[in-house]
């Protein structure tokens, strides 16, 4: 649309409506509430808008209105990056964008990182992103984001870790129960001399051996119950927990899964068994199995946790967890919350153990 100098003319809601001969809040509706139209008159006023240009409400007016951003934000301590590349944070995230669908909610990805170099930033990060809450993905016990969006004073989810912060609801899993039916694999079959492998168990950085007095300090909750809760079914099965050797890695990639897998394996040759609190933990080992020679698992026992279809698809021996529902019971708790209605407080899923092919006696 044009005035008479041939220049564009901005055409607003109230224009439209006038236009129309209906009312502001008709034209709204026909955006943002379509249930509440017929679909004759919402496509009459679809139409019209299109011939005169008109985009439709303005977000930051609605937003000043409403007091609602319309958007939710999802707070990852890893590289963005990751958040594509890693099965179950795909999964996760897939979980939440199923939970906006007819919310008029979008997602904000506020990727802070898991190094503390990174703090100053990423906290400007937190303060700046422009939601109506929070779903927090896995962080440490006491981490200084999590304190970041406690003080925003926005409705705040968690979902994995911290699992013992009552100031916020709850998503997850029993990890430490979860974990069992893994390590009963490896014992029933008959191994003694098991290895274990985790991701971080606490925001600084250890590229190495676990020693007990870090396993019992550990911030991450979610690798330091798994790790316990498999050495719990080695010692009911005679196994010295002294005896297990635990290898970590700050960040879960192939390159450093791969290392780890040399490291644990080359430094203890007579380890039968690898349990892994991560699948793509258990593709380093198998990766480093395939270079080496060593058949899997005819010589080396191996069990991963996740569950993500590329370990299912490879028949590896893993705990399933629902990370996809995770992500959706996240999202539905954090909507709940910003309309103002009732949610519980925690909710535990549950895990189911796939039996796979990469365990035999020994």
């Amino acid at each position: 649309m044009k005035n008479k100098k041939n220049t564009p003319v901005r055409v607003s809601l109230a224009y439209l409506a006038n236009e129309l001969g209906v009312s502001r809040t008709t034209v709204s509706n026909a955006y943002n509430r379509p249930e509440q139209l017929s679909v004759q008159l919402r496509n009459k006023i679809l139409r019209r808008a299109e011939q005169l240009g008109y985009p439709g409400p303005d977000p930051t007016a609605r937003s000043l209105r409403t007091k609602r951003i319309g958007s939710v934000g999802v707070l990852l301590t890893e590289h963005l990056t990751y958040a594509f590349e890693d099965r179950a944070s795909v999964d996760f995230l897939s979980g939440m964008a199923d939970s906006s669908i007819g919310t008029q909610n979008s997602l904000t990805l506020v990727p802070v990182g898991p190094d503390s170099a990174e703090e100053e930033s990423a906290l400007v990060l937190v303060n700046q992103a422009v939601v109506d809450g929070f779903v927090v993905y896995s962080v440490a016990e006491n981490d200084p984001y999590l304190a970041a969006v406690h003080r925003r004073g926005l409705p705040v989810v968690v979902c994995d870790q911290p699992n013992n912060d009552d100031r916020f609801p709850f998503v997850g899993i029993d990890d430490f129960a979860a974990i069992a039916p893994a390590a009963h694999a490896l014992v029933d079959a008959g191994h003694t001399r098991i290895g274990i492998l985790c991701i971080r168990l606490s925001p600084d950085k250890n590229n190495g051996p676990v020693s007990p007095q870090r396993l019992a300090a550990a911030k991450h909750h979610v690798q330091k119950a798994r790790v316990e809760g498999a050495l719990k079914v080695f010692a009911s099965a005679g196994i010295d927990p002294a005896t297990v050797p635990i290898v970590e890695r700050h960040i879960n990639d192939p390159k450093n899964n791969i290392c780890a897998a040399k490291e644990l394996l080359s430094t203890h040759p007579d380890l039968t068994a690898v349990l892994c609190t991560t699948d793509t933990m258990a593709f380093g080992v198998l990766e480093y199995a395939k270079q080496h020679n060593i058949q899997v698992p005819q010589e080396l026992s191996v069990t991963g946790f996740d569950g993500i279809a590329p370990a299912l698809e490879r028949n590896l021996t893993t705990v399933i967890q629902p990370n996809k529902e995770k992500g959706a019971t996240a999202g539905k708790v954090l909507a709940t919350m910003i309309k103002g209605g009732d949610y519980q407080h925690r909710s535990l899923l549950e895990t189911s153990f796939f039996p796979g092919a990469t365990v035999t006696s020994p």
